[in-house]
């Protein structure tokens, strides 16, 4: 099967080639799938797409005209994915759920880490000879209360991890995990109860109408004065500009994400010669107590290898028409 591979990074490109053993035919190029270049898969089977990539309806249409039947996504998240069009014009979407929850979680651990101790700021100190401790002043994670915000697959590593520290952990999904609540004493509350209890808050959910924007000001307001929030979910899951207000009285005490609600239009590329005129951004950079990382959570070798290895499973299972557990839409 003929593969567009939309884009394509340098350093997954050796996975997707050691997964695939020549069985598909993969052409890997650097663009992101957009409206204007769904041209480019004209002549292609499937394609493969990443989680900046936009599969909006309109370019989900531009596919199906080209001839397109199927869209792997190298990515858990799929909110830049129209499935109601996919499924209208018969084009079968999978993604991968599961490919490493330890690399998000533990990349969540590092944020709370580095902003409670003052790490960043310690470092640039060092660097110029400077070893004042002045302003460096963190807190034992032990014994502290952390929030756990869903606690899918990732959020049940993040609570194992913050369980070995020794912390209290406060809970809130959907759906209750008996396994957390009898082994790792994990309490389910209501949301505004673990914002007002929490030291640390953490977010782990999915992004869709119910979670976009959850973290806004009206919960903001609610939260322990000084908390820490981190994000390593979806940019969209917290109201940027509420946070920064919280951020400037003071409310949120640090900052840490790897996501960013206008991320598609910046991260994933190189703007060091030309900054991208986003004044959120800009904004959250000026601030000592934030911490950003460009979407590099997952970036581990074991979830590069997941990663590759189920989106080319995914590709083998559509060639010899078998139902993959990874589809999001239906299968004839």
């Amino acid at each position: 099967m003929k593969v567009l591979i939309y884009s394509a990074k340098d350093f997954e490109i050796p996975y997707l080639e050691e997964a695939n053993k020549n069985k598909h035919k993969l052409t890997f190029i650097k663009a992101p799938l957009s409206s204007q270049t769904a041209m480019k898969a004209i002549g292609y089977d499937a394609i493969s797409i990443f989680s900046a990539d936009d599969a909006c309806a309109n370019t989900v249409e531009k596919l199906k005209d080209f001839g397109v039947k199927y869209i792997t996504l190298r990515s858990a998240g799929y909110d830049n994915v129209n499935l109601r069009a996919a499924s209208k014009f018969d084009i079968k979407v999978a993604n991968v759920p599961a490919y490493s929850p330890y690399a998000i979680a533990e990349h969540a651990v590092a944020l709370l880490l580095a902003l409670n101790r003052k790490l960043i700021t310690s470092h640039r100190r060092v660097r110029h000879y400077n070893f004042d401790l002045n302003n460096l002043i963190g807190f034992d994670l032990n014994g502290k209360t952390v929030g756990i915000i869903g606690t899918g697959k990732i959020g049940e590593v993040m609570t194992k991890i913050m369980h070995g520290f020794g912390c209290r952990l406060l809970g809130y999904d959907i759906e209750e995990n008996d396994a957390l609540k009898s082994q790792f004493h994990i309490e389910y509350t209501s949301l505004e109860t673990l914002c007002k209890n929490a030291d640390v808050i953490s977010l782990h959910l999915p992004l869709n109408a119910e979670t976009h924007k959850l973290i806004n000001e009206k919960l903001i307001d609610k939260m322990k004065d000084g908390v820490i929030l981190i994000n390593t979910a979806r940019g969209a899951v917290i109201d940027t500009e509420a946070v920064i207000a919280g951020l400037k009285s003071e409310k949120i005490g640090a900052l840490g994400i790897d996501v960013y609600d206008n991320e598609k239009a910046i991260f994933f590329e190189d703007h060091s010669q030309a900054v991208p005129s986003d004044n959120n951004l800009m904004l959250l950079n000026t601030i000592p107590n934030v911490l950003i990382t460009g979407h590099h959570a997952f970036l581990t070798d074991e979830a590069l290898t997941n990663i590759a290895d189920t989106t080319i499973y995914n590709l083998d299972c559509y060639t010899s028409r078998k139902k993959t557990e990874n589809e999001l839409t239906g299968f004839d």
